[in-house]
């Protein structure tokens, strides 16, 4: 097993709000779901930056422009400017604006946010494939964009114009629930034409670029919900990460994350922002954390002792992925994680 696989979660004497200078924040599933704000968001970002950590909004979603997000999350009470948002749009815009000529047309599928990040990067957005484009470009478009659209875009990557996709999330957090996120339409074009699209958004690099590009961060903490695209994407970018339960990963999904899903830090919700992080002991019966251990067992995971829900987490991460190694954890832990109401 390499040194590099974590074993468990880290422990931090510090508040993170401290210990990093600037919070790499995903916002839906995270600071809003369904646009209304989620429980100890408003509070402990208002507290964050109070303390001097810079806020940073980083988002998949390609729909909403960075100055309709700002306004968005000012009205929710977190003032907010245009320059601290980062969008899927602009990344992939800039990934665009690197392979086609300055004034060059580009197929647009998808919302607002995408034609002014085009235009940013001085491309023409166009709306059909007759229309001539040298790139077609592919972003959540909400839930009313039309089936047609995703025709157009066949028409035009079956001619060979090259296929670009602002992020490819399967799924959006809503306030009714679960519902087909961008990546979920990009397989439509996929099935449709066999190609392949170039990807901008989180995990891979070019939106880790993008970030750093815009926000300067020197020592970032990225904020997410998602294992696949907000830890693997500090992972990708070599950043430390907080995960947190109020969007789509569930304790089940955490304990059997493989090496590049495994967060650094693991708390409820946004105050986790606030505190220091409790450390992880290896014992000769498992690992403790607070009044918890948690130990590997035949084909379960083994939780004794009792205390906070989230120390219990923590302590059955540090054997799942123990016993994982660089692999992913097999282990029974339906028992384990009931107990702690997970």
């Amino acid at each position: 097993m390499s040194r590099s696989v974590r074993t468990r979660p880290e422990g931090s004497g510090q508040a993170l709000s401290e210990a990093y200078d600037t919070a790499l924040l995903d916002l839906d599933g995270v600071v809003y779901a369904g646009g209304n704000a989620i429980a100890h968001a408003v509070e402990s970002l208002e507290r964050a930056r109070a303390g001097g950590m810079h806020l940073a909004y980083v988002t998949n979603n390609a729909l909403r422009t960075p100055d309709v997000v700002a306004e968005h999350l000012t009205e929710l009470g977190i003032p907010t400017g245009a320059e601290d948002v980062i969008t899927s749009a602009q990344a992939v815009a800039r990934l665009i604006s690197e392979q086609v000529p300055a004034g060059a047309r580009v197929l647009v599928i998808g919302g607002e946010g995408l034609r002014v990040a085009l235009r940013e990067r001085d491309l023409v957005p166009v709306e059909s494939a007759d229309d001539d484009p040298v790139a077609v470009v592919q972003g959540y478009g909400g839930p009313e964009l039309s089936w047609g659209r995703f025709a157009e875009a066949s028409y035009a990557v079956a001619r060979g114009v090259p296929w670009f996709a602002s992020n490819t999330d399967l799924t959006i957090p809503s306030g009714r629930g679960i519902a087909p996120g961008n990546g979920a339409a990009v397989e439509v074009v996929r099935i449709a034409t066999g190609a392949e699209p170039q990807v901008a958004g989180k995990p891979l690099p070019p939106m880790h670029r993008e970030t750093i590009l815009r926000t300067g961060a020197k020592r970032p903490l990225v904020v997410g919900d998602r294992l696949d695209t907000d830890i693997e994407g500090a992972f990708n970018g070599g950043v430390d990460a907080l995960l947190v339960l109020t969007g789509v990963t569930d304790g089940a999904q955490l304990l059997a994350a493989p090496p590049q899903h495994r967060p650094t830090y693991v708390d409820a919700d946004l105050r986790g922002m606030l505190t220091g992080q409790p450390e992880i002991t290896e014992e000769r019966d498992g690992f403790r954390c607070g009044g918890w251990t948690a130990r590997a067992a035949e084909e379960q995971l083994v939780l004794s002792g009792d205390g906070e829900a989230l120390e219990g987490l923590r302590a059955l991460c540090a054997a799942a992925w123990t016993a994982a190694g660089d692999g992913v954890c097999e282990l029974d832990a339906g028992k384990a994680l009931a107990r702690l109401g997970l």
